[in-house]
Order: C-alpha cells, then sequence, then structure tokens
C-alpha cells in the first residue's frame, strides 16, 4: 500500500517532489494519466455507483501482465486477461470487429488466457456480428466490459425496449392484476425522476439490458400502489400469488403446463426449438393444438398482432424428457477442426443428430449441430467445452 500510494496511481499526479540529498523525484507518466482518463469514461458509462467503486479497485490493486502487438508496443493488462481485451485496449472499433486471434503466431480461441511476453494479433471481419455477451464471462478489463455493454445498449436499444417492457408486463400479470392498474403516468414518472431516466422507453432499455432490475421498479409501483389503496397485506397477497402453481393439472409429455388447458396437444416449435429454463409462450393454432415458442424467437413478432390466439405455458419441473437444440460455431478453419469438436460431446449428456460444416472464402468454419439434451445446464457446460477448442471463437445457440 506504501508503494502504491508514494509511487503508484495514488501519488501526487502532476507533482515532482525532488529529494535534495538522493537526488531523486516522483514523475507522473503518459500511462497513469491516460489510466485516470480511462477511469473518468468508465464513471460516465456506469449507472451504478458501487459497481465503479467496485472496478476501480480490481483496476488499482491486480495484477497485471505485459503483452505485446504485432509492430512491437506493449499492452498493460488485467493478470487472466484474454485477447478480447487486448483488443479493446488498442481500439474500441477492433474490439467490436473481432473474429479471432494469434498469440504468438499461432491461432489460438479468443478466450486464451494470456502470459507475460506474448505477442498478440487480432483478426477482425468487415462484416463482423459485433461482441457476443459470453465475453462478459470471459473479459477482466473494465474498460473492456464497459464497452461491450455499450455496445448492446446502443445496437440492440429497440430489442431492449421491448424485453423489458415484456418483462415488466409480465411480472404485473403473475400478481394477477391488470397492466392498467400499475403502470399509471403519475406513478411511472415517480420511477423515472428516481432513476433518473428521460423516459418510459429508456427505461424499458434498461430493464431489458440488464442495467436495472425489474423487482426494483415493481417493488416501487407496488409502493405507489400501497399509499393510494391503503392495502395493508399487499405483500403476503402478492407472496401468494406468485408461489401459486396449479397443482391438480398433469402436463403435456414434452414437459408444459397450459395455463386453464389440460389433455392439449401441445408442440415444441421446431423455428426456435425451445429448452427447459427458456422464456416461452404459447400459440393457439388452427387444429394443431398449441405451438410453444422461445420468447426470443424471431417467430414469436410475427404473432403480436394476434393477442387472442397467445396462452400462458410454463415449464414442469417434474417432467425429464429429450429435448432438440441447434447450435452454431465459428472458428478459423483447419486440419481435424470437426474432429476436435465432436470428440466434445463424448463428455456430456447430450446426444449428436445432425451435423453441417461450411468453409468459407476467408478461412472461416461455420459449423451447425442438431443436438439433444435434458438440460440447459448439460448444453451450456458443452458450449463451453466448445469454445475451448483450439482456433474456435465463436459458439451461439440460434434463436429461430
Amino acid at each position: 500500500m506504501h508503494r502504491t500510494a508514494e509511487f503508484g496511481i495514488a501519488a501526487h499526479w502532476a507533482y515532482k517532489e525532488a529529494n535534495l540529498e538522493k537526488k531523486t523525484s516522483i514523475i507522473v507518466n503518459d500511462d497513469k494519466l491516460a489510466w485516470l482518463r480511462e477511469s473518468l469514461e468508465w464513471q460516465k458509462n456506469t449507472e451504478n455507483p458501487v459497481e465503479f467503486l467496485k472496478t476501480l479497485k480490481t483496476e488499482l490493486f491486480e495484477d497485471e501482465v505485459y503483452v505485446f502487438t504485432p509492430m512491437g508496443m506493449i499492452k498493460e493488462l488485467p493478470m487472466g486477461a484474454t485477447p478480447i481485451d487486448f483488443a479493446y485496449s488498442v481500439h474500441e472499433e477492433i474490439g467490436h470487429k473481432m473474429i479471432g486471434c494469434k498469440i504468438n503466431g499461432k491461432m489460438m480461441p479468443i478466450i486464451t488466457e494470456l502470459n507475460n511476453g506474448d505477442i498478440v494479433e487480432i483478426l477482425t471481419s468487415d462484416q463482423p456480428k459485433g461482441p457476443s455477451r459470453d465475453w462478459l464471462k470471459f473479459v477482466k478489463s473494465s474498460s473492456a466490459k464497459t464497452r461491450i455493454n455499450q455496445w448492446f445498449k446502443k445496437e440492440q436499444r429497440a430489442e431492449n425496449i421491448e424485453k423489458g417492457k415484456e418483462i415488466i408486463e409480465r411480472e404485473i400479470k403473475k400478481l394477477g392484476m391488470k397492466v392498467s392498474e400499475l403502470l399509471k403516468p403519475e406513478w411511472i414518472q415517480v420511477i423515472l425522476e428516481k432513476y433518473k431516466f428521460a423516459s418510459l422507453e429508456d427505461l424499458y432499455a434498461s430493464i431489458g439490458f440488464g442495467g436495472i432490475s425489474d423487482k426494483k421498479v415493481m417493488a416501487r409501483l407496488l409502493n405507489e400502489y400501497r399509499k393510494e389503496h391503503e392495502v395493508e397485506d399487499l405483500e403476503q397477497k402478492i407472496e401468494e400469488l406468485v408461489r401459486a402453481k396449479p397443482t391438480k393439472m398433469k402436463p403435456s409429455k414434452n414437459g408444459i403446463y397450459v395455463k386453464g388447458i389440460e389433455n392439449c396437444l401441445v408442440k415444441l416449435s421446431k423455428c426456435c426449438n425451445p429448452l427447459p429454463g427458456d422464456e416461452i409462450v404459447g400459440y393457439i393454432t388452427k387444429g394443431r393444438g398449441v405451438s410453444v415458442h422461445r420468447k426470443d424467437c424471431i417467430n414469436v413478432k410475427d404473432l403480436l398482432g394476434q393477442e387472442e390466439r397467445m396462452i400462458e405455458v410454463y415449464w414442469a419441473e417434474e417432467v425429464k424428457a429429450q429435448y432438440t437444440v441447434e447450435i452454431e460455431i465459428f472458428a478459423n478453419d483447419r486440419s481435424g477442426l470437426l474432429r476436435d469438436i465432436v470428440k466434445q460431446i463424448e463428455n456430456y449428456k447430450v446426444k449428436l443428430t445432425g451435423v453441417n460444416s461450411k468453409t468459407n472464402k476467408d478461412d472461416t468454419a461455420i459449423i451447425d449441430m442438431m443436438l439433444e439434451t435434458a438440460s440447459m445446464e448439460d448444453l451450456n457446460r458443452l458450449m463451453n467445452s466448445f469454445r475451448k477448442v483450439e482456433s474456435v471463437y465463436d459458439v451461439y445457440r440460434k434463436r429461430g
């Protein structure tokens, strides 16, 4: 602590303290000033002050690793940093356009932990898909996390608004209340002022993105409701409604409850292949029972104008079944790539039912896999193992 206070970033920044006897001085270099400027930028982009202090402490005291660009420029990163951290330390756009990397001249997964002295080269694309949310699980530097989060806020604002709105309306319906009962303009204004949002859309976008918890918003709305209605046992009533589940109804063979309907035909939609744990919606088809989709399925948007045919559905915990899921793997092509990927499946309770692979002109391999699994947990573990295979730089689950 003494060394950090005397010679580190906590020292007097612009002050040169000369020691007349030892002829020494403390001089602030450009790197430290750059760190201070970067820290101020984090503060602007971070809504939660507690989160900002946490990341600031991490940058202050965490061990560091020193790596090089192909041109010999040195980059200082937190210990455990990956090429993703490196890419964002070079430039924000480099990080957003990243599709792969080379470490010491060899193709490596982008989640590889960097060591002192590594030479890192970032591969980019002119038509990138942008960062993946999974990157947030692996990056160590606060600047990289901030820039990835900012990208999602900007690029997916419309989607986040819709998602946030759905979350709030779903929570209200869970309580057995009408949306109009809680989303009164005067109560919404209280929340906007409390959390510094300019509009209801900004609030929805933040909920959809995860910037603010829907529980906080619901708690504030219910507080306003209680003031007006003076319901003393409101919390108890809410708790009972939230916990209430139909115990007499039987789920379908594929583990789905349909609200208010028993023994009806239920089919899992092949366009998005929902799994237990996914948020789902039901659509009453003509003569084919209830079709179940993931909430983020692109086809659900086409059904939004037919609310009268939508019905609540949810997963039954006690039913165990096998579910089909489709994933997409992106990698830099090499000999033995497909063999190494397929080999990972042996270690998990997942069955491979189909595979299709193609290679683009830029030597990027795209592998589509059809799998059967009983749980989201097994699938997530398998996808993480795919990401560790040499040359693989991203794995997605298809949305439909």
